[in-house]
């Protein structure tokens, strides 16, 4: 099942989708977060409820999840990201948050902030937690993930280096951009052959299969949710593959008119436009 949030008519809902149409489910439950911690994604109401439909095209897509406890950053996840930064290989995660009034949704702006001329794209995998827990095994990880989404971690590379912490870097308003929807684990799969790619105005900047990460997808729920309970509708954005702008020569950034896309076989495109803040 593949389900997203969107605004239409000026007012916020969420549904599934079926070809080119979206199925409203806020009658069901007031939003996709309420669903997930419902633990009601894949149950009868969800699957077959919901009768008038709107178009696809009609809606405007909203970050997957609007309202997130906690959203859990993993930087150097990759091998040659790891290399092209030349950082020191490391034991465990670098894990770093993103506060969730700095998201942007599927075919709207990620914007470049005035502060800055240094917009950087990260595409990675979005993993989105659908049960709770805390010291989670490695083994019963892909227990609690609800289903798997597209991002568009959006740095400001100068601020992101003013000290060696990342977080000013990583939380101008809505510079990360998550969606277009999230597909449930019946349909995606183990994240392992999958491939992901980064374009820039068409030109293939990043691309990489997730089984190029360093710290497994199992590894790192266990690893967060031993520092932290992890809660329905938390999300952990897995990492970026090398390619970024900040380390190509000549340097590659953002800018205003620019299209981004973000592409996972099995989920489909995020795509966004560059705009001035």
């Amino acid at each position: 099942m593949r389900y997203l949030s969107y605004r239409f008519e000026g007012k916020p809902g969420w549904g599934r989708i079926e070809g080119d149409r979206v199925v409203p489910l806020e009658g069901v439950h007031p939003s996709l977060k309420a669903a997930i911690v419902a633990g009601a994604l894949g149950t009868e109401a969800l699957r077959n409820g919901g009768a008038a439909t709107i178009a696809l095209s009609d809606v405007e897509f909203a970050p997957l999840v609007t309202d997130p406890g906690k959203i859990l950053c993993v930087g150097l996840n990759y091998e040659n990201h790891r290399r092209e930064t030349g950082r020191a290989e490391v034991k465990h995660p670098t894990i770093f948050t993103r506060f969730a009034d700095s998201q942007t949704g599927h075919r709207t702006p990620i914007l470049r902030p005035r502060e800055s001329t240094r917009l950087d794209y990260e595409g990675e995998l979005a993993i989105v937690i659908g049960k709770a827990g805390r010291r989670i095994p490695a083994a019963e990880a892909f227990d609690h993930i609800a289903g798997y989404s597209c991002y568009n971690d959006g740095s400001i590379r100068d601020w992101q280096a003013h000290t060696i912490q990342f977080g000013p870097g990583k939380n101008f308003p809505q510079t990360g951009a998550f969606g277009p929807w999230l597909v449930t684990p019946d349909e995606f799969g183990k994240p392992g052959p999958q491939r992901i790619q980064t374009r820039l105005n068409g030109e293939v900047m990043q691309s990489a299969v997730f089984d190029d990460m360093i710290f497994p997808i199992e590894r790192l729920v266990e690893y967060c949710s031993t520092f932290t309970p992890l809660s329905p509708g938390d999300v952990i954005v897995t990492g970026t593959p090398g390619g970024v702008g900040a380390k190509r020569d000549p340097q590659v950034f953002m800018k205003p008119g620019d299209k981004v896309e973000i592409e996972i076989d099995g989920i489909g495109i995020l795509e966004n436009s560059i705009a001035d803040d």
